[in-house]
C-alpha cells in the first residue's frame, strides 16, 4: 500500500525535523531515517499500528524516539494524518478529533 500525507501531516513532519535539526543535525537525520523506516512498515503492513479511539485510525510509535505517526487505512493505501511528539497534550492528538 502506498502512503500519502495530508497537508497538516506534511507540515508537522517538516516542523518536527526543523525543531530537532536546530538542536542537532545528526539527530534530525537519525530521526528522519527512523520515521521513513516506520512509514515503510506501515505501507507494507497497514494494521501494524495500534488502534485508536477513532475506528479507522491507527498509531505507530517511532522507536526509539517518542514520536507517533497517526494514519488511516484505506482501500487504496494509507493516509498519514499526523506526526506528533508523544509528550504533547493527548487532547490535541489526531485521534481525538
Amino acid at each position: 500500500m502506498k502512503a500519502r500525507f495530508t497537508p497538516q501531516a506534511l507540515t508537522e513532519y517538516a516542523d518536527l525535523l526543523a525543531y530537532v535539526a536546530a538542536r542537532s543535525l545528526q539527530g534530525a537525520k537519525s530521526l528522519n531515517i527512523r520515521i521513513e523506516h516506520h512509514l515503510q512498515l506501515v505501507e507494507a503492513h497497514p494494521l501494524i499500528g495500534n488502534a485508536t479511539s477513532l475506528t479507522s485510525m491507527r498509531r505507530v510509535t517511532v522507536t526509539p524516539y517518542p514520536y507517533l505517526i497517526f494514519y488511516l487505512v484505506e482501500d487504496d493505501g494509507v493516509t498519514i494524518v499526523g506526526l506528533r511528539h508523544a509528550a504533547r497534550n493527548p487532547n490535541d492528538m489526531p485521534d481525538k478529533s
